[in-house]
Parts: structure tokens; C-alpha cells; sequence
């Protein structure tokens, strides 16, 4: 498993609000959490109670359109399945339109709406974030 540091430098890379290697290190240490990385990505994902949640998906910006993000979300999908799983779900901002299509994409549907959740760094108002679900046993 990759360490907290190398994966806290990936995701300063993917996002603009990123995580510490101590706070990833505090997310890997919680009951049924797990990531998949490989080089330049990875997923952080938890399951409870029958259901998992993505946590963070983070991809390097250069390595971006290449098909990581979905390779991720489909590793993740598996071994949530294999923990017991009967549904995946996430968080993603409503302008974020690649995610939206790589979700759509792998089945996701929206099934609901937190508004003004993520902050902006630029003085933009927070965009909302739209909870997808993909249902594991159909």
C-alpha cells in the first residue's frame, strides 16, 4: 500500500483544497477504508454496512484522459463488491463535468444534491455537490 505522503502529494496535485498525508493516514486507519493506487492515481473508498462511498478519487493532472480514473473506479467498484457491498456512492461538483461523464458513464445516477458544498478558492460562490449512486447487485 502506498504511504499517506506519497499519496497526499497526489492529491495536491488533483485538487485545489488538498489533503495532508495526516489526515489520509487518520481516513486509512478507519474500520473497512481502502485505496487503490497505481502511479500517477488513486482512490480512497470505505464500506459500512452493506454499502461503500468514494472518498476521494485523484488523478495527476498530466495523467488525466487516459482512462486511470475509470480503471480506479472499476478496481474500487470490485473489492467493494468483494467487502460486502450492495451500493457505491459519491460526491461530485455539479460543474465538474468530466467526472459527471466518466460516472454517468460507469452507471452512477444522481440520487441527490448538497448545495453550496464544495468552496472555491478564486472568490466563486461554492458550486453544489451531487451525491451518485451505482446499485453492486444488479
Amino acid at each position: 500500500m502506498p504511504d499517506p505522503a506519497s499519496l497526499a502529494a497526489l492529491h495536491a496535485q488533483a485538487f485545489a483544497h488538498p489533503w495532508s498525508a495526516a489526515e489520509i493516514a487518520a481516513l486509512l486507519d478507519t474500520p473497512g477504508t481502502f485505496v487503490v493506487a497505481e502511479d500517477n492515481g488513486f482512490i480512497l473508498a470505505r464500506t459500512l454496512a452493506g454499502e461503500a462511498e468514494i472518498i476521494t478519487l485523484a488523478v495527476a493532472p498530466a495523467a488525466r484522459r487516459r482512462g486511470l480514473a475509470r480503471r480506479l473506479v472499476e478496481a474500487a467498484t470490485v473489492r467493494a463488491m468483494a467487502l460486502g457491498a450492495e451500493a457505491l456512492f459519491l460526491e461530485v461538483a455539479d460543474d465538474n463535468v468530466a467526472a459527471l461523464s466518466l460516472y454517468r458513464g460507469l452507471g452512477f445516477e444522481i440520487v441527490g444534491r448538497r448545495r453550496g458544498y464544495y468552496a472555491r478558492n478564486d472568490g466563486e460562490p461554492a458550486t453544489d455537490a451531487l451525491v451518485m449512486r451505482l446499485s453492486l447487485n444488479s
